[in-house]
This record gives C-alpha cells, sequence and structure tokens, in this order.
C-alpha cells in the first residue's frame, strides 16, 4: 500500500495544526503536528541544543519512515519552513524521501495569514493545551515576531504552478473551511461519516 504525506507548512500559529486536525477528521490520515516531537524533548533538553535537535529530528523521520512503509493510509506533518535556508528544503526533502521511495504522495498545503491574525491564535486555547512551551505567551509572541524577522516563512508564489503544492491565505477562512479546500484540491479520500463528507443513496 502506498500513503500520503500531506505537508502542513507556514509561520508560527498560522493554523497547520488545527488544519491538520480538520483534515484528520475528514480522511484516513493521521495528523503528525510538528510539536509532538519537540515538547518531550524540552522536558530534558534547551532547544536549540544539539541532543535536542538530534532527538527531534530522528523521532520525526523513524516515525515518517515508519508510517510510510505501513498500512496506514498515510500522515500529516506540519512545520514552519523557511524558505530562504536551503538546509531547510533538504530537510523537507528528507522527511519526504520515504514516501517518495514506495511510490507514494506527497503533498504540500500552504498557509499564510497576517502578523496580526497570527499573533491572536497564538493565545488559542487549543494552541497552549497542546503546546506547553508556547504557554509563556509573551516570550512566544517575541519569538514569532523575531523569526518573522529573520526569515522568509512564505514561498512567495514559488510553487503555485506544481500540481503537488497549494497556497491558502487562511487570514479570514475556518480551519474547517481550509480542510475542505485542501481535500477537494488534491482529491483527498474522505472518510465515510466525516465532517463535509457527502454520500449518496
Amino acid at each position: 500500500m502506498t500513503g500520503t504525506l500531506l505537508f502542513i507548512v507556514g509561520p508560527p500559529a498560522v493554523g497547520k495544526m488545527t488544519v491538520g486536525e480538520q483534515i484528520a477528521a475528514r480522511t484516513s490520515l493521521r495528523l503528525f503536528h510538528n510539536h509532538m516531537a519537540i515538547e518531550p524533548v524540552l522536558r530534558f533538553f534547551p532547544f536549540g541544543s544539539p541532543p535536542f535537535g538530534r532527538l527531534v529530528d530522528g523521532f520525526r523521520r523513524d516515525l515518517i519512515e515508519e508510517v510510510a512503509a505501513s498500512d496506514l493510509p498515510g500522515l500529516i506533518f506540519t512545520l514552519v519552513w523557511a524558505f530562504d535556508l536551503p538546509e531547510d528544503e533538504v530537510a523537507v526533502d528528507g522527511f519526504a524521501e520515504p514516501f517518495r521511495r514506495r511510490g507514494g504522495r506527497v503533498l504540500f498545503l500552504e498557509l499564510e495569514a497576517s502578523q496580526e491574525e497570527r499573533l491572536q491564535r497564538n493565545r488559542g486555547v487549543s494552541r497552549l493545551a497542546e503546546k506547553p512551551s508556547k504557554r509563556d505567551v509573551a516570550f512566544s509572541e517575541r519569538n514569532l515576531l523575531e523569526l518573522d524577522q529573520q526569515y522568509r516563512l512564505g514561498s512567495g508564489g514559488r510553487f503555485d504552478d506544481r500540481t503537488d503544492y497549494l497556497r491558502i491565505d487562511n487570514t479570514r477562512r475556518s480551519p474547517a473551511d481550509v480542510a475542505d479546500m485542501t481535500i477537494t484540491h488534491f482529491g483527498i479520500a474522505a472518510q465515510p461519516g466525516s465532517p463535509g463528507c457527502q454520500t449518496q443513496d
């Protein structure tokens, strides 16, 4: 069985996890949001330290490899992609490789939203519940602003001509709407009985 790997990329607090949850609820894909790897390691090693990097990267790669090799239908993987860093593109290609090697489908959803909107979402209940390291809101807001200044966190339309890539400004769109748009655009099979799944007698 060849599965699907759907990357959801975009800057911090753009809504990657929330959209991923909506897509997972409508399909058979499982959600692996970035902080599932980050939060456990932060209990032992500081962000950016060599052990932190090795453990987080190793867990991501091992999980993606195992899902790609399994009978699972696929995975939704969220991450922040700095498009001006060549090493980030290399990392994304590395994450995709286990699916590509097996003839699986690799898709990309890029989310964009205004900085003002993202600062509001940074305080969201579900975000803080799933990501304990974001509960120091003052720190996470500073981090959001600094990352916006330091890196190019949007593709700027670089991949808009690719059939495997969809870019959506979700500043004023609900996560459910974005999920439906993504599923329709890529033709991802909906799970029977899921929200937005239309069945006919």
